[in-house]
């Protein structure tokens, strides 16, 4: 939290820096081994994090990876050898919780990123990449830790975190930095 002489911009980035750190960089690799892995790739999540989910699958479409966000009408059917990435920073998003059954009963991987290792989100995960920030679950009373409200660490955390995995991903598949401008849309 500031005092009022400290700047909120120095105190939000000290923030985000401190939750970057804190992942684990090995869980980040076997994260990104699993999508570079996946068959196909379904992705979600609610709110703002959904922003960052769906900025995070136009990058995973750019590496050439065959991606669809849920909701939208060229989502596939998820099965066997897919990977449905979901965040739900709290790990209680009713939504999330249905959409990781129905992956799992389909037979395709739950890849969950959020903040609460313990939550009921992550017991349906296959693998969990715990992102420790500030969420809407914590940023009350004595729990909460940022000067941002709600969930804006573990949003903007989300954001950086997609960025490195692009980097991660990129080196992983062995795509250019030309062939990802390729396939970027000539239709704006």
């Amino acid at each position: 939290m500031t005092s009022r002489k400290e700047s909120p911009f120095g105190v939000a980035l000290d923030e985000l820096g401190t939750a970057l750190k804190r992942i684990d960089e090995n869980s980040i690799d076997r994260a990104c081994d699993m999508i570079a892995g996946a068959g196909k790739l379904g992705t979600y999540g609610c709110g703002r994090e959904a922003l960052q989910v769906r900025g995070f699958a136009m990058r995973l479409f750019h590496l050439g990876l065959p991606v669809a966000v849920v909701g939208d009408m060229t989502m596939p059917a998820l099965g066997q050898g897919d990977v449905f990435l979901a965040s739900s920073g709290p790990g209680e998003t009713s939504t999330v919780l249905s959409l990781m059954k129905v992956a799992r009963q389909a037979g395709a991987t739950n890849l969950l990123l959020t903040a609460q290792p313990e939550s009921s989100a992550a017991k349906l995960a296959d693998f969990t990449l715990v992102i420790p920030a500030q969420t809407m679950a914590s940023d009350q009373g004595t729990s909460r830790t940022s000067v941002l409200p709600m969930g804006s660490v573990f949003e903007g955390a989300l954001f950086l975190l997609f960025e490195i995995m692009v980097l991660k991903l990129r080196t992983l598949l062995g795509t250019t930095p030309e062939e990802m401008r390729a396939r970027h849309t000539n239709m704006e």
